[in-house]
């Protein structure tokens, strides 16, 4: 029996009749109706995020099966974390902290995509990937947590396979994600004042010149991009002689 294969991406819990599930199932003669109601139920969980999903449709009985993919690592954590993005600049800004049991969890739902051989070096995965999104674990960076679990820590609780939180866990979780956002939002202020002030100490250079002073700054680079004036800019601000 010959089977036609369709590849989609769709939104979580909200894929729909319309391109791209639409005109590639409309051919194949199978309920598109039944198909986006199936693949909704099976990515609710996945609510927000970009979903890889496969229908596999057989030509004779017209029947289909449906497997889903999960998003990448870093939507999952991302939605763990509550945020919308990762810290554009991770290694001074932090955006949120998780607990080892939601690393567990995506590190399960990972599983298939990662190289480690058990649990223990998935979940050592997934911690890496938030290292590079400016997400902290058990309070820490994820270099240092990867430390602790060499020297034993939390081995153990990452091998009991729970992922759930209790309700005095997540609201820890949430009054911690807002110090973290206060203290990214005073270190954006702080470094933005020290932008406007080598912009106003170099008036007059190139505009390359003055990048480059903010970058030996220490200066992230989206400030530099917002604050940086162009060439046109920074002569028109040149001091009269």
């Amino acid at each position: 029996m010959a089977k036609q294969i369709i590849d989609a991406l769709v939104n979580g819990g909200k894929a729909s009749a319309a391109p791209p599930l639409g005109p590639a199932l409309g051919p194949l003669g199978v309920n598109i109706g039944e198909v986006v109601k199936k693949i909704n139920e099976k990515t609710a969980s996945f609510a927000g995020m970009q979903v890889p999903v496969k229908v596999i449709v057989d030509d004779e009985t017209k029947e289909f099966e449906i497997t889903i993919g999960t998003p990448p690592a870093s939507a999952l954590i991302k939605k763990e974390a509550g945020v919308e993005k990762g810290a554009g600049n991770p290694l001074t800004d932090k955006v949120a902290d998780l607990k080892i049991e939601q690393i567990v969890k995506i590190a399960k739902m990972k599983e298939d995509n990662l190289l480690g051989k058990d649990l223990v070096a998935k979940s050592k995965e997934i911690i890496g990937t938030c290292n590079s999104m400016g997400v902290l674990v058990e309070g820490k960076t994820a270099k240092e947590t990867i430390a602790d679990i060499n020297n034993g820590m939390f081995v153990e609780k990452i091998l009991s396979g729970k992922t759930e939180l209790s309700a005095e866990e997540l609201k820890e979780l949430q009054e911690e994600k807002l110090k973290l956002q206060e203290e990214m939002a005073k270190h954006r202020d702080e470094f933005l004042q020290k932008a406007k002030d080598i912009v106003g100490q170099m008036a007059g250079r190139e505009s390359k010149t003055i990048k480059k002073a903010m970058v030996e700054a220490g200066i992230p680079d989206a400030i530099i991009n917002e604050v940086a004036p162009s060439d046109e800019e920074a002569k028109k601000e040149a001091p009269s002689e």
